[in-house]
């Protein structure tokens, strides 16, 4: 079974990059084989790893109404449809969910991406799940069973305060997590000492471990500026490795 790793945080933090940043240390590792899902209806997962994705888990949602063969059991055929729409990569598959078209409810796409992701982990060492905002999401998922719930947070207090109250969701939702984890993101080199305290007092206060903090990278910036994908980082940028001593810690945990 996969060690399940579930991001989590609120908007603009730089989640997805540290979701891709997280599936490029697990591959050059070699910690392989890694599916990374892209569970956040604002799919952008793929293009921070260069990959192209023709089908989303939201459009099966959509075909399951209208273009399931006679012949062919829905279940059957929604499992075809989730193996089509598998990107591969080298030392990874992407699972993109996607936004489902028209009027509806979105709760079935989370359970066909429930039942997928629950045969497809038994074949991974590592699942990487990008989650949208909030924790809801991961409940609807049916992952009640996470390894790494990894809470990204921008270097501000109301930032902290935001992200524990994330985490402090995995209670009420009932799910359960090994290890609940704190990541400051987008620091600045001298992080002051007012700031520091907030985050080690409020990890403490709710029972989250503190990864670190990881700086501001002008590196990151012009690549997503220039719209390339992360794995044009050179494996000796000063950042990238920064970001691997803490997924370090994070998986030896």
């Amino acid at each position: 079974m996969a060690i399940r790793i579930a991001l989590a945080g609120k908007g603009g933090t730089g989640k997805t990059t540290t979701a891709a940043l997280l599936v490029r240390f697990l591959v050059r590792t070699g910690r392989g084989p890694v599916l990374a899902v892209d569970a956040d209806p604002n799919a952008n997962l793929n293009e921070l790893l260069g990959l192209t994705v023709e089908t989303t888990l939201g459009e099966i949602k959509n075909e399951l109404r209208t273009s399931v063969p006679e012949s062919m059991a829905r279940g059957d055929f929604m499992e075809m449809r989730v193996h089509e729409a598998m990107v591969e990569a080298e030392g990874y598959d992407l699972l993109v969910m996607g936004q489902p078209e028209g009027p509806g409810c979105y709760c079935a796409a989370h359970s066909f991406l429930s039942q997928a992701l629950q045969k497809l982990e038994k074949s991974y060492a590592y699942m990487v799940v990008d989650n949208e905002a909030g924790m809801e999401h991961l409940s609807r998922l049916n992952m009640t069973e996470i390894d790494h719930l990894l809470v990204v947070s921008d270097a501000s207090s109301r930032g902290v305060l935001t992200a524990a109250r994330i985490a402090a969701l995995v209670k009420p939702l009932q799910l359960q997590v090994s290890h609940k984890w704190l990541l400051v993101n987008r620091a600045p080199r001298n992080v002051p000492e007012a700031l520091d305290q907030y985050v080690r007092e409020t990890c403490e206060r709710e029972g989250l471990e503190f990864l670190g903090y990881l700086p501001e990278s002008q590196d990151i910036f012009e690549l997503e500026v220039s719209q390339r994908p992360l794995w044009d980082l050179p494996e000796d940028n000063p950042f990238l490795k920064e970001a691997y001593g803490l997924f370090k810690k994070l998986i030896a945990a």
